[in-house]
């Protein structure tokens, strides 16, 4: 892309951003939500303003190309799934909003994987995963209460805090910060999920809900106790650029299909694993990106979708308010 192409393409993505934070999509206003900015503040109050991402600061960029499997076309008319092989560029990255936490800690679990799906001629596609099949929260509103629980829990404050005051009351929360799997030994052997739900509407126009998740080619692969000690506070991007340079990392994504009575627009709900999955692809990642060109320009829309996929948890919708408001924060 040239220069200008470039600042037009950003621009659309600001203002898809912004028509999705004032905009009311019956379909998805079963409750009422947050607004944008209030998330963005409370993501500042639980882990500071450091003039980067609100969340999941610290990361690398990657790129690689995308390759649909034939299952996919049979749930979903998107082009994504008919056009061969598609660019893509993604980013690992771990939890909080502080860039520089230490990568073998629990607390930058769960770790991250956006993908900018980036279809010739059609609508890019963005996913948001993380390495946890679930969410704290029910909804967006939850979810701010208990960032600025955190944010007003530091170590001088009295016990019971804040936030042993939320998780008394909130035990999936507590489930989700208390068993978290331990750090990866690399970024690209962790299973990644996508806890927010979609619609899939194939060419009949007959449609299904859907979750994603990321599946390792590599298997999956953690850290025990004494390997973490061996690992410093930063090994995860230098393990990775040593990984891509013997080859590519693969993941198989899939959709996870949800059947009556399962929840749609509750992420802190898993799925049984006993629904079926639709293999939808392969995600090859092959180099690692120039970061100082592409981090401040690259933003993930996670309600960014093409014809064929909609959004179906309202919590996407406050996602997507938010992120461009972190975005221009951070330029």
């Amino acid at each position: 892309l040239t220069r200008e192409k470039a600042m037009r393409k950003f621009a659309r993505n600001i203002l898809l951003g912004a028509l999705f934070a004032s905009c009311a999509i019956p379909a998805l206003a079963a409750e009422a939500q947050p607004k944008p900015q209030a998330m963005v503040d409370a993501l500042h109050s639980a882990f500071g303003d450091n003039h980067a991402r609100a969340v999941h600061a610290k990361g690398i960029i990657v790129t690689g190309t995308f390759t649909p499997d034939p299952a996919a076309q049979k749930i979903s008319k998107a082009k994504l799934f008919v056009a061969g092989k598609t660019p893509v560029i993604a980013r690992f990255s771990n939890f909080t909003g502080i860039p520089t936490i230490p990568d073998n800690i629990g607390d930058a679990n769960p770790r991250g994987f956006a993908v900018k799906f980036q279809t010739p001629g059609d609508t890019e596609m963005d996913v948001v995963a993380h390495s946890f099949n679930g969410f704290p929260t029910k909804n967006a509103e939850e979810f701010r209460q208990l960032l600025l629980a955190i944010g007003a829990s530091g170590k001088d404050a009295p016990h019971p805090n804040a936030v042993e005051k939320f998780l008394a009351t909130h035990p999936v929360a507590k489930t989700f910060l208390t068993t978290q799997k331990p750090p990866p030994e690399s970024y690209g052997t962790a299973e990644y999920y996508g806890v927010n739900a979609f619609k899939f509407t194939d060419a009949a126009g007959h449609a299904l809900f859907v979750r994603y998740r990321f599946v390792p080619a590599a298997g999956e692969h953690y850290l025990d106790a004494a390997a973490m000690k061996t690992r410093g506070a930063d090994y995860l991007q230098p393990e990775l650029t040593q990984r891509l340079a013997k080859g590519p990392v693969s993941f198989e994504w899939y959709a996870q299909l949800a059947q009556k009575g399962d929840v749609i627009d509750n992420p802190s709900v898993a799925w049984p694993e006993t629904r079926k999955l639709v293999k939808l692809g392969t995600v090859t990642i092959t180099a690692v990106a120039d970061q100082a060109k592409e981090d401040h320009k690259l933003l993930f829309l996670p309600a960014n979708l093409p014809d064929g996929i909609e959004a179906a948890d309202p919590m996407l919708l406050v996602r997507n308010g938010a992120y461009p408001i972190s975005f221009r924060h951070r330029q």
